[in-house]
């Protein structure tokens, strides 16, 4: 007959002294990430140009396509679109 192996006993583990957390800071509004983290985007006029003119069709769509804000529409979307790949501000 073989003897037979021993069987071990389950390891603890040992308890150190926790730490205190660290301090959390206050979240940034996403408004404040956007310009912290906007790094230019390199793109040609063209392609700014169309991402311009589709933030103006949806801005003039959600209003109805009522007449006489075209030119607001249009300069709302170039800032944004500014805003959004870290151009002007």
């Amino acid at each position: 007959m073989s003897p037979t192996p021993k069987k071990r006993a389950p390891a603890t583990k040992t308890r150190t002294a926790s730490k205190p957390a660290p301090a959390r800071r206050k979240a940034a509004s996403p408004t404040e990430t956007a310009q912290k983290k906007a790094t230019p985007v390199y793109m040609t006029r063209e392609e700014r140009w169309r991402m311009v003119a589709e933030a103006a069709y949806h801005k003039a769509e959600k209003r109805g396509f009522m007449p006489g804000r075209e030119v607001e529409d249009w300069l709302d979307a170039e800032r944004e679109i500014d805003v959004l790949f870290g151009g002007k501000k």
